[in-house]
């Protein structure tokens, strides 16, 4: 008979006990932020860090130590973060209604701010694909009031998913029809780009789910976009996407596991509200989780996806 799970892991799908470990609990490693988010992990430091959106500051653990230290405030209220092929940090930033990248030597480039003269809503996550694009939600969260940006009338008048080409010279969107684009992840071969939509937030009968997108030959153009899942509790917000396809998203009972092919497989139960998730670690099995006042960590039976290689 096989082992329970700890009360950390709920099962849904007998598929999902292959993805956790018995002896493994849900940990705490800080509280103290007004709504955490956006977690980014820098393998060759060891360390992880995340953004306290109303707080304006991006907050940073150490793994060698366990300390938590404050990467950056003011930090124009950014939200969703990555590392882009360089080891580079790539920044949304609600106050600066824009995605900009911190260097090496700690300097501050803004990598988008418009679309055709229009200033952009408040970008929200954000993803590097391997060819080295990056690719965006621009929700209206950050200007909808000034607690976690600048309340502003939108400019571009839509909300919609954009793509900054390899060489920094252009911006497009390549997805709309979103009421709210919030988190996005490719699937590991980036055959498939899925999106969230957090249109609840701002309508009763809003949307709760992630939309997937099948990626065109070309690597930017998009089609499809039918519903993947719909959240049974609370919203999708971020998410990520392991090496065997399995999505681990924020909900508003913890971290659901979905399969690749749509099944609800568990969840690992976290007793805040989600916002946001990523794999770090030496091994890239740790699930970092953002849920408002703190941040969780889980080792999981699965790792992060590693990018294509790109000839």
């Amino acid at each position: 008979m096989a082992v329970d799970l700890s009360p950390s892991f709920e099962v849904i799908d007998p598929r999902f006990r292959q993805l956790a470990f018995p002896n493994v609990h849900l940990e705490k490693l800080h509280t103290d932020c007004r709504w955490a988010e956006g977690p980014a992990w820098f393998a060759a430091g060891r360390y992880l860090v995340w953004s306290d959106i109303p707080n304006d500051r991006i907050l940073r653990w150490d793994e060698t130590d366990g300390s938590v230290s404050v990467f950056r405030q003011p930090a124009m209220n950014t939200n969703g973060h990555t590392v882009d092929l360089q080891g580079r940090l790539v920044s949304c930033e609600h106050r600066g209604r824009c995605v900009s990248r911190t260097e090496h030597d700690g300097g501050r480039t803004v990598l988008a701010s418009h679309v055709d003269g229009k200033r952009l809503n408040s970008p929200n996550d954000v993803v590097v694909k391997s060819d080295g694009s990056i690719w965006f939600t621009d929700p209206s969260y950050g200007i909808d009031s000034d607690y976690e940006g600048d309340a502003a009338p939108s400019e571009v008048g839509d909300r919609r998913v954009y793509r900054i080409a390899p060489d920094g010279r252009s911006v497009e969107p390549v997805a709309d029809g979103f009421v709210q684009p919030n988190g996005l992840a490719f699937s590991p071969d980036e055959s498939l780009l899925y999106v969230a939509d957090t249109g609840a937030t701002h309508w009763a009968d809003g949307p709760r789910h992630i939309r997937r997108f099948r990626v065109g030959a070309d690597g930017r153009s998009l089609c499809g976009g039918e519903v993947f899942a719909d959240c049974a509790s609370g919203l999708f917000d971020g998410f990520r996407v392991d090496d065997q396809g399995h999505l681990w998203t924020s909900a508003g009972d913890g971290v659901h596991c979905y399969a690749p092919d749509g099944q609800l497989l568990g969840k690992i139960r976290v007793p805040e509200t989600v916002a946001n998730v990523c794999f770090g670690g030496p091994k890239l099995n740790r699930l970092f989780i953002c849920a408002t006042t703190s941040l969780y960590s889980v080792y999981l039976n699965a790792r992060a996806a590693a990018r294509p290689v790109v000839a």
